[in-house]
C-alpha cells in the first residue's frame, strides 16, 4: 500500500495578478459603453431640432410640400434654399397664393405637408382633423404702396378717400382685403377703389405697372418690392395686425425638421429680414 502524499496549501495569487485580471475583464465593457449611441461617423444619431446649417443630425430624405400665403413668397423662398442646402436629401416644394384659396385646396385633398397663412382667421375654415401642430411664427401690418415719387401725393390712409386717387385693394375674401376693410372702418373713410385683385402680389403689381395711385398691401410686400414702390405708413389707431401661423399637416421627419427650422432663431431671423414682425 502506497503512502498518501501530505496535503500542501495551494499558492495564493498575488494582489498584482488579481488587479490585472479585473482590469482586463472590464476593458470590453468600457469599450462597449464608449460605442453606445454613436454611428460610424461618431455622431449621436439623434435628429437635429432645426435642420439649420451646422446642426448635427441624421440624414433627412423626402419631399416637403409647402403652401404659403403670397406675402411669404420672398421669405419662404429663402427658407427653402437654406433648408435644402443643409439637408441635401430633402426637396422643399413651395406654392404661393391667397390664404383662403390655399385652405380650400387643402380641405379638398391637395397634397401638402405644411401650410403657412396670412392671419390666424384664415386658418379657421381649415379641416382640424388634418392639423398636427399650429404655431405663430410672424406678424404683419398693412401699408400703402405708391409709385416712386408718389404722384398722387398720398400721405395717409385718409387720402385714399379722395376721388382723384385711384386705389387698388385685395379681394374682400382674402386676408389682405379683409384687413384693409377693417382699417377703413376704423378710419371711417370710403376709398376710391378702381380694382380688387386675387391676392396681395397681384394688388401690388397694379402700382408697379403704374395702373393705380395706391394699393393697400402688407409692410413686408413694400420691403420686398424695394425701389419699385414707396411705402406710406398707416397710422397705428387705424392699422390692422395679422398673426401668421405655420401649420404642420404631416408627421414625417423631414416635415417636422422643416417646421422646426422655420420656428428656430435662424428661421425667424430670415423671415423678419423680409419685413415681417416677430411673433
Amino acid at each position: 500500500m502506497s503512502a498518501t502524499a501530505p496535503n500542501r496549501p495551494r499558492p495564493r495569487p498575488s494582489l498584482g495578478a488579481t488587479v490585472t485580471v479585473a482590469v482586463l475583464a472590464l476593458v470590453p465593457l468600457a469599450l462597449a459603453a464608449c460605442g453606445a449611441g454613436t454611428d460610424s461617423t461618431g455622431s449621436t444619431g439623434r435628429q437635429g431640432s432645426s435642420g439649420a446649417p451646422g446642426a448635427q443630425a441624421q440624414r433627412l430624405e423626402g419631399t416637403v410640400t409647402v403652401l404659403a400665403a403670397a406675402s411669404l413668397t420672398e421669405s419662404f423662398d429663402r427658407l427653402k434654399a437654406d433648408f435644402e442646402a443643409a439637408n441635401p436629401g430633402v426637396t422643399v416644394e413651395t406654392s404661393y397664393g391667397s390664404s383662403s384659396t390655399l385652405v380650400q385646396q387643402v380641405n379638398n385633398g391637395a397634397p401638402a405637408q405644411v401650410i403657412a397663412l396670412a392671419g390666424a382667421a384664415a386658418a379657421e375654415p381649415l379641416d382640424k382633423s388634418l392639423v398636427k401642430q399650429t404655431r405663430t411664427f410672424a406678424t404683419n401690418v398693412l401699408e400703402i404702396a405708391v409709385p416712386p415719387g408718389n404722384p398722387a401725393g398720398v400721405t395717409s390712409v385718409n387720402d385714399l378717400g379722395k376721388p382723384t386717387v385711384k386705389v387698388v385693394l385685395c379681394a374682400d375674401t382674402v386676408p389682405c382685403g379683409k384687413a384693409a376693410q377693417a382699417t377703413f372702418r376704423k378710419a371711417r373713410i370710403v376709398p376710391n377703389v378702381v380694382s380688387k385683385e386675387v391676392d396681395v402680389k397681384a394688388t401690388l403689381a397694379k402700382v408697379k405697372l403704374g395702373e393705380a395711385d395706391a394699393a393697400v398691401v402688407y409692410h413686408s410686400d413694400v420691403v420686398a418690392a424695394k425701389d419699385a414702390v414707396t411705402g406710406v405708413a398707416i397710422q397705428v389707431p387705424f392699422n390692422t395686425r395679422l398673426d401668421y401661423p405655420v401649420i404642420r399637416l404631416a408627421d414625417d421627419a423631414a416635415t417636422k425638421a422643416f417646421v422646426a427650422y422655420v420656428l428656430s432663431a435662424q428661421g425667424l431671423a430670415t423671415v423678419q429680414s423680409f419685413g415681417l414682425g416677430a411673433p
